[in-house]
């Protein structure tokens, strides 16, 4: 089964910090930032900070205040579209890699701004990038797998150790399920 998920999820879990952290919930800081004058973000983090509020916690009455992004408050399908409004050659090739790992078992996509994280019910074990007009990276979480081949050493994130960069729907090919079905197993258990 795949799930997708957004920034609403953060979202809460920014809110649970808040309440746990500070014994109010959002509405309640909401009438505190009211009643006080906060010229720019650096003073009223800094009021915060002094009130005890850091962190996602922080961050959130921040976006509260001034303002939250784009990328925030757009759903997954937003967020995915965005990312190949001005590839859409590219997104074929995204959606090679879905129909792959669809067999896997449960698999949660977590669409940020610029990638989406596929993700066990433990940890990330991929992360799909259009890195460019004519290619997507995948990087993989694979324990022990080197660079060499088709993998290349990774530049997407210090977990994945690898990556193949994909430019057509074919290059998913049976090398690249093989290793999204192990980086998915390695990252299950």
């Amino acid at each position: 089964m795949m799930i997708t998920r957004d920034w609403q999820r953060n979202r809460d879990m920014w809110v649970r910090v808040l309440e746990k952290q500070t014994g109010q919930g959002v509405d309640a800081w909401n009438r505190r930032l009211r009643k006080e004058t906060f010229a720019d973000e650096r003073r009223l983090r800094s009021w915060l900070t002094r009130q005890g509020v850091t962190g996602y916690a922080q961050q959130l009455l921040v976006m509260e205040r001034f303002g939250y992004p784009d990328f925030v408050t757009a759903n997954a399908d937003q967020l995915i579209g965005a990312q190949y409004a001005d590839r859409p050659q590219l997104r074929p090739i995204y959606d090679a890699i879905l129909k792959a790992v669809t067999s896997f078992g449960d698999v949660i996509l977590q669409a940020r701004k610029g990638y989406v994280s596929l993700v066990t019910p433990r940890r990330t074990f991929a992360r799909i990038i259009p890195t460019t007009k004519t290619r997507i990276d995948l990087g993989l979480r694979i324990a022990g797998l080197s660079p060499g081949g088709r993998l290349q050493r990774s530049r997407i994130h210090e977990t994945m150790r690898v990556q193949v960069g994909l430019t057509s729907p074919k290059d998913v090919d049976a090398e690249v399920k093989a290793w999204l079905r192990r980086a998915y197993a390695e990252n299950t258990f």
